[in-house]
């Protein structure tokens, strides 16, 4: 059957039409900001409590999560498996996704977990089902030309810009910085409770204290100062040098709850550590804590362990009171430490962890699972309700080596319960 020639051009039109139709409504499905939301299926997990040993092993880093779950990053991802102690990374639990937005930085605390997104976006979800319980626009996160390797360890275990702190009256704040901005965000319900301009690259974030202050590194005029900021409010309360410090100072967070929130202190030095002191921090300027000048001293509660000519030493970090020392585990090193346990790796890479008030051995056990066995060297690090979760990384370390070559095995993530 032949059509006559106009309608035949109105035929060809139509259907050109229809085909530019079909191909807006397929590339804005493809190209539009989307937001993906799968919500678990199953009950919450009870907390496990395992035996001391190694668990198995992950190819990302898990952020250990109300001691039921893990949650990982990926590019444009936030999701969690359970059991938290599983041998193997499974199916999600929940998940959720966005696009175009690339994942930054992830932080929890208690089921609340807030996902930080490119765009400025931060997004709190439930631990107990993955869904939404708030969003609200943040500061954009600072450029960064820092490495974000495949295990997605710097996003979940030191989540840059995105820091918690508990405030006197039990409310948790989120605090979010940028390169020219913060805002401190109430963890509860997303309500904002302040904004702030920041002078740029020469302010850094150090972590946040117990007490409720977010702690900056400020070298903005002249010699580098420490600032301390209060989280409900937004006002800097205090600026604070350690006397006769050098210019170029060095700040690292101490006795910190997760990644660089909740901290008791911080150590400062110069260059090559030059003139290391520690500090414990409380509510007013930062006291001095010789317990903690050595390079590698941990600070776990009120004490502080240290490594000293291969002998492990424990102090009260307020009084430098020596409270124990152990000889017995030949070269090691402090790897980490949450509440109730400090965590060393020996030169064999066996974990031994012991109690920091008194040094009693906890466990000890070698870092070691399936055929991979132990010759590789740590990477970062975390230590939460019980866990601790190691990369290994392939000796010599080349941190210039693309994936393959800088980790150990492609599931380069060690968990053990301790």
């Amino acid at each position: 059957m032949r059509f006559p020639r106009g309608r035949r051009r109105l035929v060809i039109a139509v259907a050109a039409l229809l085909a530019t139709a079909a191909v807006a409504v397929i590339v804005h499905r493809v190209l539009a900001p989307a937001e993906v939301s799968t919500v678990a299926r199953a009950d919450y997990p009870a907390p496990a409590r395992p035996a001391a040993g190694v668990i198995g092993r992950l190819p990302v880093a898990p952020l250990i999560v109300d001691g039921r779950l893990r949650v990982y990053a990926a590019h444009r991802q936030v999701y969690a498996d359970q059991p938290v102690d599983g041998r193997y990374r499974t199916s999600p639990y929940w998940s959720y996704r966005r696009w175009p937005a690339e994942l930054t930085a992830v932080v929890a605390s208690g089921s609340t977990v807030v996902s930080r997104w490119s765009d400025g976006q931060l997004v709190a979800l439930d631990a107990r089902t993955g869904g939404v319980l708030w969003r609200t626009d943040g500061p954009k996160p600072a450029e960064s030309t820092a490495v974000v390797r495949r295990t997605w360890a710097a996003t979940v275990w030191d989540a840059p810009g995105l820091q918690l702190t508990d405030l006197p009256d039990g409310r948790v704040v989120l605090v979010v910085t940028g390169d020219a901005q913060a805002r401190g965000v109430e963890l509860s319900g997303g309500r904002e409770l302040w904004r702030v301009e920041l002078p740029g690259r020469c302010r850094s974030d150090v972590g946040t204290t117990t007490g409720g202050q977010l702690i900056g590194l400020d070298t903005c005029a002249g010699a580098a100062t420490v600032e301390f900021r209060d989280a409900a409010t937004g006002v800097v309360r205090e600026r604070w040098r350690p006397p006769n410090g050098p210019d170029g100072l060095v700040v690292t967070p101490l006795g910190c709850r997760t990644g660089r929130s909740d901290c008791l202190g911080l150590r400062t030095a110069g260059p090559g550590d030059e003139g290391g002191r520690g500090w414990l921090l409380g509510a007013g300027p930062p006291v001095a804590a010789p317990a903690l000048d050595p390079a590698g001293a941990a600070l776990v509660g009120e004490q502080s362990v240290v490594v000293l000519d291969g002998v492990a030493v424990g102090r009260s970090a307020r009084t430098g009171t020596e409270l124990w020392r152990s000889a017995s585990l030949g070269t090691a090193r402090v790897l980490a430490g949450q509440p109730g346990r400090v965590h060393l790796l020996t030169e064999a890479n066996d974990l031994v962890t012991l109690d920091p008030a008194t040094g009693r051995q906890l466990s000890r056990f070698a870092l070691d699972v399936g055929s991979d066995g132990t010759g590789w060297a740590p990477g970062a690090v975390t230590a939460e309700d019980g866990f601790v979760a190691v990369e290994r990384l392939r000796k010599p370390v080349d941190p210039t080596g693309d994936d393959r070559r800088y980790y150990y095995t492609g599931e380069a993530v060690i968990l053990a319960a301790t």
